[in-house]
C-alpha cells in the first residue's frame, strides 16, 4: 500500500476553489499519514497534460463545483485510464444538475418540492411562484447564488437579473420548505448517520454557515423520531442508487415537524463529492460509524476505479 502513488486533485477553476483547496489539503495529509505517496495537484486547464506526465496510480478527486464534480474531470480521467474516487461521468453530471437530479429523484418516489426551471432574465419584476420560494443556480454548490424570497417581498431580488450575477443564466425556482435542515451520508451503498445542521447567526445553511468556524452546530445523530431517521437513511440510499453514484454521497433534506411528527419531509439535492474540510459533515458521519479520517480516505482510494 505504501508504494501506491495518489494524485490529490484540488483547487480547480470553479467558485468553490477555496473549499476544494481545504478539502484537498486535509485529504492529502491524511493519505500521507496512511503511507501513500501523495502529489498535490492544483488543477488547471492543462490537467490532462499534467496527469499524463505524473502517471499516478490513483486520482483522489477533491474538486468541488463545475469542472470538478460535474463529469468533466471524470471524463479526462477515463481517457487517461487513471482510477479515481467518487462517482463516474454520468452520475456526476446528473447529480450536479439540480433539474435532472430532482427529476430522477421524483421518478424514484423520493419526495421533492415543486419547482420551475427558467432563465433568470425571465423572472423580471413578477414572482414566478407564490412566495416564499428559493432561487438556486442549477449547476452550483456550497449554496453559491442561493436566494430566499420571503412572503413580504413585493418582487424578486434584483440581483437575479443584474450584471453582478455570476452563477449562470438558468435557475431553479423552488417552493420554500420551512423546518429543520437534515443530511445523511451514503458510503458504499449504505447509509451513514443522519445529522441536523443548525445555522448559528445565519438565515439558512449558506456558505459561511458551512465553512466558517462556529457557523453552524452539527447535531449527530439528529434528534428526531426513529421513523423519520430511518426514512431519511432509506431515501438517501435510494437517491444514491437512482442517480448512479459510487463511493460516497450526501443527501440534504428539509423536515417541517411543527404540526405533526410525520411532518413534511422533502429531499433537496444530492452532493456526489461532499466537502472534506475540518468543518464538513461527511467525515463526522464516518467518524460516528467508527472510521477515523485516515481510514475513511484510505477506503476511498482503495475503492477507486475507472468506468464508475
Amino acid at each position: 500500500m505504501s508504494g501506491k502513488h495518489v494524485a490529490v486533485l484540488m483547487g480547480g477553476i470553479s467558485s468553490e476553489r477555496p473549499v476544494s483547496l481545504s478539502s484537498g489539503t486535509a485529504c492529502a495529509a491524511a493519505l500521507e499519514g496512511e503511507g501513500y505517496r501523495v502529489t498535490r495537484v492544483d488543477v488547471g486547464r492543462d490537467i490532462g497534460e499534467v496527469l499524463s506526465a505524473l502517471g499516478p496510480d490513483v486520482a483522489f478527486n477533491a474538486l468541488h463545483g463545475p469542472f470538478g464534480e460535474d463529469g468533466t474531470i471524470q471524463g479526462v480521467l477515463e481517457y487517461l485510464g487513471i482510477p479515481y474516487t467518487h462517482s463516474g461521468v454520468l452520475a456526476s453530471a446528473l447529480a450536479m444538475d439540480k433539474r435532472q437530479a430532482k427529476l430522477i429523484a421524483s421518478l424514484a418516489g423520493i419526495p421533492v418540492a415543486e419547482a420551475i426551471v427558467m432563465s433568470r432574465f425571465d423572472i423580471g419584476n413578477e414572482h414566478p411562484m407564490e412566495p416564499p420560494y428559493v432561487v438556486k443556480p442549477v449547476r452550483e454548490g456550497s449554496s453559491f447564488g442561493v436566494v430566499i424570497v420571503r412572503e413580504d417581498m413585493s418582487h424578486p431580488p434584483q440581483i437575479l437579473t443584474s450584471s453582478e450575477w455570476r452563477y449562470g443564466d438558468v435557475v431553479m425556482v423552488e417552493r420554500y420548505v420551512a423546518g429543520r435542515e437534515l443530511t445523511c451520508g451514503v458510503m458504499d451503498g449504505r447509509a451513514l448517520a443522519v445529522t441536523e445542521v443548525v445555522p448559528l447567526g445565519h438565515g439558512f445553511y449558506d456558505y459561511d454557515a458551512k465553512y466558517a468556524a462556529g457557523g453552524s452546530k452539527h447535531v449527530l445523530p439528529a434528534e428526531i423520531s426513529p421513523k423519520i431517521y430511518q426514512k431519511i437513511q432509506s431515501l438517501s440510499v435510494k437517491a444514491h442508487q437512482a442517480i448512479g453514484c459510487r463511493g460516497v454521497s450526501r443527501s440534504d433534506f428539509r423536515y417541517d415537524d411543527r404540526f405533526s411528527e410525520d411532518g413534511d419531509l422533502i429531499w433537496l439535492e444530492l452532493n456526489n463529492q461532499p466537502g472534506m474540510t475540518p468543518t464538513s459533515l461527511l467525515p463526522e458521519m464516518a467518524a460516528h460509524a467508527g472510521l477515523g479520517f485516515g481510514e475513511f480516505v484510505r477506503w476511498m482510494v482503495e475503492d477507486a476505479s475507472c468506468l464508475r
